[in-house]
């Protein structure tokens, strides 16, 4: 068949447009051609769920396809976060779920490996803990909790977001560095426990900022203490762990964004990408509604990875110095 001017005009049009598409085939970049599941280890309305959802969204637009949020809650986040280190590494499936790296210094039979089963995709940012009570309790402060505690060793409820959760974790050093007795109730994540608290099932707790920030404005909870060695810009009105008496009792979580292990480094340099520039356009929803505050140098999955060791290794310590070992 002899060529005509139109298809001699395409060959050169194509030929021309190699070069690019080679230059853009061996840059690898990877766009989604789905939606992804963001997984969210809890129940709804606790910190993970608050985090997930403020950034879902945006990550999605600059991707280009919906992120779906879902909560898979259970066995203090073991259910949902196994149900990721057992997807397909593809890109289409990650988690939200900054207990990650408490449960293995205290769950005995973790059916995954918390750092060889992940790689790192970023780090949604940083954030205390808070001391809490029922507005009935009569304690005004940390002090007066302590005391209260002491003097009715075993009467007063804990609200627990879960077995290896971040809150059980806090609740147990609060426990071990003020020296009282109290009954420690699980329930399937922050927001529940919150829930537990403000009706009175529970008297008092260490709940994540995110969970309980909203109904510390509101009164629903009377919150005693910031469980840092400064006040939280997020909570102004509420003494430090120190002001309030309690050193020891310094502890934040951090929400580390994670895929299943195996995942190509293209896929992971695009999401990674993605929910940076989401975490930082959204900084200041983040302290707002979560008392999230992002931090930078978690800008590799080594780096991500890296803050997740870590933390295994430090709450293990906090752990067995407080006697605890893994149930």
């Amino acid at each position: 068949m002899k060529p005509t001017r139109r298809s001699t005009l395409a060959l050169a049009v194509a030929a021309a447009a190699a070069p690019s598409v080679l230059r853009a085939q061996s840059a690898g970049e990877w766009r989604p051609t789905r939606p992804i599941r963001l997984v969210v280890p809890f129940a709804p309305s606790g910190s993970n769920d608050i985090v997930g959802r403020i950034l879902a969204e945006p990550v999605g637009q600059i991707l280009g396809q919906a992120f779906v949020v879902e909560n898979r809650a259970g066995a203090g986040s073991v259910i949902g976060t196994e149900a990721v280190a057992r997807a397909a590494p593809d890109g289409y499936t990650v988690l939200i779920n900054s207990a990650h790296a408490t449960v293995p210094a205290i769950v005995a039979r973790v059916p995954y490996h918390a750092v060889n089963d992940f790689a790192g995709v970023a780090v949604a940012g940083f954030s205390p803990h808070v001391l809490v009570v029922n507005p009935n309790l009569p304690v005004r402060n940390a002090q007066e909790l302590v005391a209260l505690l002491k003097a009715n060793p075993g009467r007063y409820n804990f609200a627990s977001a879960g077995i290896g959760s971040g809150v059980h974790l806090a609740g147990e050093l609060f426990r071990s560095t003020s020296d009282v007795q109290v009954e420690m109730v699980h329930y399937r994540g922050g927001g529940p426990a919150v829930a537990a608290l403000m009706s009175g099932e529970a008297q008092f707790g260490t709940p994540t900022m995110a969970s309980s920030i909203g109904q510390i404005r509101q009164g629903g909870v009377r919150a005693l203490a910031v469980a840092a060695a400064q006040r939280s810009p997020a909570l102004p009105d509420v003494p430090s762990a120190v002001e309030a008496g309690i050193p020891r009792f310094i502890f934040e979580e951090f929400f580390p964004i994670l895929a299943p292990a195996g995942t190509p480094p293209n896929v992971l340099s695009a999401l990674g990408a993605a929910f940076r520039t989401a975490i930082q356009q959204n900084a200041g929803k983040l302290s707002e509604m979560a008392g999230v505050a992002p931090r930078p140098g978690y800008e590799t999955p080594e780096q991500v990875m890296t803050l997740v060791r870590e933390g295994v290794d430090q709450y293990t310590a906090i752990l067995r110095a407080a006697g605890v070992q893994p149930e």
